[in-house]
């Protein structure tokens, strides 16, 4: 009895321990995870199967199970050196993000060949792969295309790592490049010419926006202008108008009331006449007067609307010629208001000039007048200081003739002293000093006087002047100013001694007495 009870609670121990193995033996798959199924497994040629996603069963003693986790990894791959294009050399550091492919042929490749690797041998096999093949997509591209054209450079990095990391399962989530340099500062250089490139632009569009700008301003000015001229237009139109239409009216009403009156009068008058005139003839003229009366009203209305109609007419040809007044005024408004902007240009523009030709002249005049008062100053330090040389000269040579006329008279005064107080004995011995010097005077006169040859024709008779030789010779000597003459033109008698040239008349006289 025990037995047949313990042995239903026995196969429900069974029963119990059968699902919670095969329960446990059920793998569940999270998102970010990815169960590789290896052993026997039901696909052929294939030595493990991949689940991403809902769940497996795993087969005990026949298969088993591992995980590869789908988080990304990042590697900084410090390339330099890279041989671009163009032969230059260039340093791209890079951070890359990648991380085990969820594509199904892929993720057979990461079972085969990082099930079971740490993380970090993961990320070095990775760095590898992509440093080789990154210098290989610079040594295809040139350094603009790498530098500007960042888009192509990367489907550029991914179409060379891609395939390579797809071999071991992994693919690219993400490429960030740092920075790109090269050894040689080409990429500086554009960058430069790019900057002013752009800056040149920049200055371009902000002159053209300014002129844009001033264009608008004119334009806007110029229709305001035309605006408020076609306005005054308008009111000085409808004002005199208005002064017409009251004119008009007034006219109008001033005339109904002199016909009223004047219809007054003559009914008055009418009724007057008719109450003296006798009763018959007063009937007959009552009858004429009011076939007259009639008569005369329907011309009185004729001729008013004759008169309205004219005036109508009136009124329409001068509305018409205000109407051609108003449209001239505008257009010759207009017209003025864009010659007086033209004008507006025309003068700021001359007025710009003309203040930058009046500041350089100005500055010229500036500098002529500086230079000319330097010169100016120049010139009278230089004139003062001639003139007082000069005037220090003059009053040197001054004081020198006033020293030696004090001298002299000085001289003079002891010479008269001397002289027994006679002067012409002094004038005497002054002129005895100056014989030296007239003598050497007569001597220079003709002392140049070349005498090649002189030849004297001499008969031998003689004469009483003596012979023809001793003429010439004494005629030589007389020919040459005599001392004596010139102390007595001096009115000075030379001593004896000094002797004479000649004989003088009264001395020829007594010889020839004596004779």
């Amino acid at each position: 009895m025990e037995l047949l009870l313990s042995i239903p609670l026995l196969l429900g121990l069974i029963f119990i321990s059968a699902i919670f193995f095969i329960a446990n033996q059920y793998k569940r798959c999270p998102s970010n995870r990815i169960i590789v199924v290896y052993g026997k497994t039901a696909n052929e040629g294939k030595t493990a199967k991949c689940v991403h996603g809902g769940g497996v069963f795993i087969i005990p003693l026949i298969q088993d199970y591992g995980v590869l986790s789908l988080e990304p990894m990042a590697t900084d791959i410090d390339l330099r050196g890279a041989l671009s294009k163009g032969n230059i050399r260039v340093a791209v550091p890079a951070t890359f993000t990648f991380g085990i492919s969820t594509k199904e042929a892929i993720m057979i490749n990461a079972a085969e060949r990082l099930l079971g690797l740490s993380k970090n041998d993961i990320i070095a096999q990775a760095s590898d792969i992509i440093l080789g093949q990154l210098r290989l997509a610079i040594a295809t591209l040139t350094i603009e295309e790498i530098n500007q054209d960042r888009e192509k450079f990367l489907e550029q990095i991914n179409s060379n790592v891609n395939p390579e990391l797809n071999k071991i399962g992994l693919e690219i989530i993400n490429v960030n490049i740092k920075d790109i340099t090269d050894e040689s500062g080409y990429i500086d250089a554009i960058g430069k010419k790019a900057a002013a490139e752009a800056i040149n632009k920049a200055k371009v569009e902000v002159a053209q926006q300014e002129k844009f700008g001033a264009v608008g301003e004119a334009e806007a000015n110029r229709e305001k202008e035309v605006q408020v001229a076609e306005q005054s237009a308008q009111t000085l139109i409808g004002k005199t108008n208005a002064e017409k239409e009251q004119r008009v009216q007034t006219a109008n009403i001033n005339s109904t009331a002199e016909i009223g009156e004047a219809e007054a009068n003559k009914v008055r008058e009418v009724q007057v006449a008719e109450q003296v005139a006798q009763a018959e003839i007063g009937k007959t003229n009552a009858k004429k007067e009011q076939r007259i009366k009639t008569a005369s009203l329907e011309a009185e209305a004729v001729e008013g609307e004759n008169i309205a109609k004219a005036n109508i007419a009136d009124y329409n040809a001068t509305l018409a010629v205000k109407q051609a007044e108003a449209y001239k005024l505008g257009e010759v408004s207009k017209a003025n208001a864009q010659r007086d902007v033209l004008m507006a240009q025309k003068e700021q523009e001359e007025a710009k000039l003309k203040k930058e030709e009046l500041a350089r002249q100005e500055v010229e005049k500036l500098k002529v007048q500086v230079e000319a008062d330097a010169e100016a100053e120049k010139l009278r330090r230089i004139a003062n200081g001639e003139a007082d040389a000069i005037k220090a000269k003059y009053f040197a040579e001054a004081e020198g003739v006033k020293a030696v006329l004090e001298a002299k008279a000085k001289g003079y005064e002891e010479l008269v002293k001397i002289s027994n107080n006679k002067p012409e004995l002094a004038t005497s011995f002054l002129m005895i000093e100056k014989i030296e010097d007239i003598v050497g005077k007569q001597v220079e006169a003709i002392k140049n006087i070349k005498f090649d040859k002189i030849t004297v024709w001499d008969g031998g008779a003689g004469s009483k002047e003596g012979s023809t030789t001793a003429n010439f010779m004494r005629d030589l000597i007389k020919a040459l100013p005599a001392m004596h003459d010139l102390a007595g033109q001096a009115g000075i008698e030379l001593p004896q001694i000094l002797g004479k040239v000649g004989e003088d008349k009264k001395d020829k006289e007594d010889k020839e007495v004596i004779e």
